[in-house]
């Protein structure tokens, strides 16, 4: 059996390797070897040409961590402390999600692309969390992952297993108004929006967390899965 093509959005970045200093299109390997490790065959998608225009081709596909998203999508001015917009990220991630969403694409948004789904479906974002919550817990220093307990509903506890996990955050900003269309999933004790669903879809979820940074990935597992039944 072949495995589902999973399609996995990427960085472009500066970035240096072996004796080149050059922008490169990357991404994290612990996303592809999960993807790997579930049963499903990655496909990196840079933020180039129009990926969008490969949903009909992709069997699952996940919106990938990174930057901030530009708060003129979602009518706000930027604050002082959001960085890393890539408008051209942008551009190519919310056209992709759009197009997953109408072909009912098995989907998983990490970090960045849970931000993507609210605000495509028409939410908001708090752009400075430690200003909302008071305190650095959710990105407690650069390159470092916080740890942070969450709270599952039952749909999500059913894929962990467990009603309570603490994941790996890094994390600057999360959902402010909550899309129509979206189910809350998974808090943290600060009230912060960790996790949601689309509403009646088969299986489109995001997670404000990183589960590529864990050991196990049922996630990932549970997104092969579910584009198994359209491969």
């Amino acid at each position: 059996m072949s495995r589902p093509v999973i399609g996995v959005t990427c960085y472009v970045e500066p970035a240096r390797f072996t004796v080149w200093d050059m922008p490169a299109a990357l991404l994290p390997y612990m996303y592809v070897d999960h993807v790997v490790r579930a049963g499903g065959q990655p496909v990196i998608l840079p933020p180039a040409g129009e990926p969008a225009a490969l949903a009909g081709r992709l069997d699952g596909l996940i919106i990938a961590g990174g930057g901030d998203i530009d708060p003129a999508r979602y009518g706000a001015a930027p604050a002082e402390q959001t960085g890393y917009v890539r408008k051209f990220r942008d551009d190519a991630e919310f056209g992709l999600m759009g197009a997953a969403l109408a072909a009912r694409l098995p989907f998983l948004g990490i970090c960045r692309g849970l931000q993507v789904l609210n605000v495509a479906l028409g939410g908001t974002l708090h752009q400075h969390l430690p200003s909302v919550v008071d305190h650095t817990g959710h990105s407690p220093a650069p390159g470092v992952f916080g740890r942070l307990p969450v709270r599952l509903s039952p749909s999500l506890a059913k894929v962990y297993g467990d009603e309570e996990l603490a994941p790996a955050h890094y994390h600057h900003q999360a959902i402010d108004r909550l899309a129509d269309g979206l189910e809350v999933t998974a808090r943290s004790d600060d009230g912060t929006i960790e996790a949601v669903e689309v509403t009646g879809a088969a299986f489109a979820l995001a997670v404000q967390w990183h589960p590529e940074a864990d050991e196990d990935g049922p996630l990932f597992h549970a997104l092969v899965e579910a584009a198994g039944t359209r491969s």
